[in-house]
């Protein structure tokens, strides 16, 4: 019989569901939305319950379309929005609060008195991380302080506490398995990543009842079983959705990068069995990496706004109807006449790190049309990723010459090339799109022996489109210093 792989991605607008072949082709694949809400001004939550019946909607509506029975999946893979906090009854499985999305800034002020009360270096010391609300820990803490003796409850086992992966497993398990990844465990701001475990003096530091947390296992590892349709499958994988872009796209190695092109843009690069410490304003992680495997581990570096400024120039702006369309309407325009667009909707990410910084467009001339603004507003993308893709070639000490790319946006030729300009480097475009979701089939096949080991693995990584670098030195060095002086000029502004 033909066995196939699914996974299952919990992103954090849309929950989908894809069933893969040995091959790496996609047989079948679902998708199911489920709403953000914003009970107040920089909050950002999402119902618990909402996001796991769209995730099983989405399995079951993908298994049964496909044709396939489900004795003929061999695993299952999990790969999720990371960050995002539930906190639920032990019980009744109910959830005491909505999930805190990691999106949400409610916790801003906390992280900054954690700086001030110089907290940071031991934080990023164990967690490779940087005291934020990004993270889960002051999430968790905010969740217990403010849900009515959900501390008390806590402390004596009641209340179980998991990202959006660990709810996920739970709920599938029947309520068997409290469990997550090393690479979900890694972004909460209590795991320490050089022994790969709950760290006691975090936990106390944020007053988190060790009762609570998960066990931690490897990406690849079997950590329970879900039953589709009457047949009991493994779940056998699970993995942050960026470090499962990172396995999907074959970089297993030291220097190894991707850059996922979606809301945001996020850049992995694997730096293997070294934990490198960055002086550029990135964060330090861990990579996904099958059972029985050395620890791995990599650099992220975060663009807050990629994808979102071409909805901009679409919902706000109205300069077209459909993203796709910005990529036609820019090539409209041999260049963007000098106009530089700085995106910084949300403030700026890696390697600036200045959450206070807003927008702006620079360059301005009467002649500069709106194919001029759609140019420019795709070349920041690239110039943002460049931005990061320098600083992690100043923490590794050696410049990539290639780099995986996945997410919408990697559909956008004329992006993809001037990245490929601007960064001077070869962009490899990958034959499945769906990056995040192949990375969690692997793992999961690697752990039930669909897949020997990353040897076998390494014909189902085929590429789709290599765009190399045509830009003249000068030109880049122009281009990317005026580039920075746009972003200086922006960030002055916000000062002033």
């Amino acid at each position: 019989m033909k066995q196939y792989v699914l996974a299952l991605d919990e992103g954090t607008t849309s929950a989908r569901a894809i069933l893969f072949d040995r091959e790496g082709k996609i047989v079948s694949l679902s998708q199911h939305e489920f709403p953000q809400y914003y009970p107040q001004s920089g909050w950002v939550e999402q119902d618990p319950m909402e996001l796991y019946a769209s995730q099983y909607a989405a399995m079951t509506e993908c298994v049964a379309k496909s044709g396939v029975s489900p004795k003929a999946i061999a695993a299952v893979g999990i790969t999720n929005q990371r960050e995002t906090t539930i906190v639920w009854d032990r019980a009744t499985g109910r959830p005491v609060y909505p999930a805190i999305v990691w999106q949400c800034r409610r916790t801003a002020d906390e992280c900054t008195a954690l700086e001030r009360e110089g907290k940071s270096a031991y934080i990023t010391e164990k967690t490779g991380l940087r005291p934020d609300a990004y993270f889960s820990a002051t999430k968790l803490r905010w969740i217990l302080d403010h849900v009515s003796g959900a501390r008390e409850r806590a402390a004596r086992g009641e209340l179980l506490f998991g990202t959006v992966d660990t709810w996920l497993l739970w709920k599938l398990t029947e309520g068997r398995v409290h469990a997550t990844d090393r690479t979900n465990a890694s972004r909460t701001m209590l795991f320490d990543i050089g022994a790969c475990a709950w760290d006691e003096d975090l936990l106390s530091l944020f007053d988190i009842p060790r009762a609570m947390l998960p066990e931690v296992y490897p990406s690849g590892h079997i950590f329970g079983t879900v039953t589709i349709m009457g047949a009991e499958i493994p779940i056998a994988g699970i993995a942050g959705d960026q470090q499962a872009a990172l396995f999907g796209q074959g970089c297993l190695s030291f220097g190894d990068m991707k850059c996922t092109y979606g809301t945001g843009c996020f850049l992995l690069a694997h730096t293997g069995e070294t934990r490198v410490v960055s002086r550029s304003g990135l964060l330090t992680t861990l990579a996904a990496a099958p059972e029985g495997a050395p620890t791995a581990y990599a650099l992220e570096g975060s663009v807050f706004v990629g994808g979102a400024v071409v909805q901009w120039l679409r919902d706000e702006m109205g300069f077209f109807d459909e993203s796709r369309d910005s990529e036609y309407f820019a090539s409209k325009v041999a260049d963007s006449a000098g106009v530089y667009v700085v995106p910084s909707f949300t403030g700026l990410g890696a390697p600036y790190w200045d959450g206070k910084a807003t927008g702006a467009i620079v360059g301005l001339t009467r002649g500069v049309t709106r194919h001029h603004v759609i140019r420019a507003a795709l070349e920041a993308i690239a110039y943002e990723t460049e931005d990061v893709i320098a600083a992690m070639a100043n923490d590794m000490g050696r410049r990539p010459n290639l780099l995986r790319v996945d997410g919408g946006a990697s559909a956008n030729g004329l992006l993809m090339q001037f990245q490929s300009d601007i960064s001077n480097l070869r962009v490899l475009l990958p034959r499945t799109r769906e990056a995040t979701a192949l990375g969690a089939a692997l793992l999961a096949g690697l752990a039930v022996g669909f897949y020997r080991d990353t040897d076998d693995i390494a014909g189902v990584l085929k590429r789709d489109r290599v765009f190399s670098p045509e830009m003249k030195r000068e030109e880049r060095e122009r281009r990317l210093f005026d580039w920075h002086r746009a972003v200086a000029a922006t960030r002055a502004f916000t000062e002033s």
